[in-house]
């Protein structure tokens, strides 16, 4: 029986190695695109102990000759749509190319899915961030909650979200949208806050820094692993049928409570060490993220196997046995 084929855009960040890494443990043919970039090192790092079991062409969400001869080509049975300019702060500094490339790149993709491979099944990789200032009157975020993005990232996720749900029904594509809230793991990138939380307080720890530069420290987040999220997306594409699914903990930590707990666990007081930089602050903030993935549990039985707690435990040891190689 021949393997089923996936492609993934976004197959070198955080949420699209592991995602090839679940799916080749499940036998499937995996392919994905790069960008082109000067230092291939680092663009692949994330993925060096798979480039010799996933096949990479070169790409881009934005150049849709690229999307069309993969999916031409390889005639996959899933799709998974991770590509993203995915940093919420700098999506203000480069609003134009973020909206081009959440938004239009994913109608890029689904053009050529509708082209070349409508039996295909298509998952889009929606955010917490299209809720923005809205939230229930019990203090979540559901699938039914109003969208009022606070931030370009979130405006273009709006659009990616709505226009997946229309080729949905206008096309009859197997196309669907998993509501991701935070979720991280050592992988992530450290200009991100859970990363840059735990990589400073290390560096701190060692000497090798005295102080570490936030934003705002009280804005509350819904903090999950990208394994766990990853395999909530592998359960939403394979559903009976599409639909929409929240994926989040449903629990929620501020900054300053995520820095309270690296910086106690390398035993330093964070009030002595963390200061807030303006330059690090939103245009406009988000304050609260808290997730209902009552939806997914009930259909799927899924759970997380990681706690907050467990999340930033592996990210801090990633970055001590980082720095204990050096």
């Amino acid at each position: 029986m021949a393997k089923r084929k996936v492609f993934i855009s976004g197959i070198t960040g955080q949420d699209g190695s592991y995602l090839a890494e679940l799916l080749l443990e499940k036998d499937y043919e995996v392919y994905g695109i790069v960008r082109r970039n000067s230092v291939t090192e680092h663009q692949r790092s994330r993925i060096y102990h798979l480039e010799d079991r996933v096949n990479l062409e070169y790409g881009d969400l934005l150049d849709v000759s690229s999307l069309e001869r993969m999916l031409s080509v390889v005639k996959p049975d899933e799709i998974y749509n991770v590509g993203a300019q995915s940093h919420v702060r700098i999506s203000f500094d480069i609003p134009q190319f973020t909206v081009q490339t959440n938004a239009l790149g994913v109608l890029n993709l689904l053009e050529a899915y509708k082209f070349h491979c409508p039996n295909a099944r298509f998952y889009q990789a929606s955010s917490s961030e299209m809720f923005g200032r809205s939230v229930d009157d019990d203090g979540y975020q559901r699938e039914t909650t109003r969208m009022e993005p606070t931030s370009p990232y979130g405006c273009s996720k709006v659009f990616g979200h709505n226009i997946v749900r229309h080729y949905r029904f206008a096309h009859n594509l197997f196309a669907v949208c998993g509501i991701l809230f935070n979720h991280e793991s050592p992988r992530r990138g450290s200009n991100f806050v859970t990363n840059k939380v735990a990589k400073g307080a290390v560096k701190i720890k060692l000497g090798m820094m005295d102080k570490l530069e936030l934003g705002n420290v009280d804005a509350y987040r819904d903090w999950g692993h990208s394994k766990d999220y990853v395999r909530a997306m592998h359960m939403i594409l394979n559903h009976t049928e599409p639909d929409d699914f929240v994926v989040a903990t449903g629990i929620t930590h501020s900054v300053r409570e995520m820095c309270d707990y690296v910086f106690s666990k390398l035993d330093i007081d964070y009030r002595d060490v963390v200061v807030q930089n303006p330059k690090f602050l939103r245009a406009e903030e988000l304050k609260y993220l808290r997730g209902d993935s009552t939806k997914l549990r009930d259909t799927f039985g899924w759970e997380p196997e990681y706690t907050f707690e467990t999340l930033m435990d592996e990210m801090v040891d990633s970055w001590l046995n980082y720095y204990s190689k050096d």
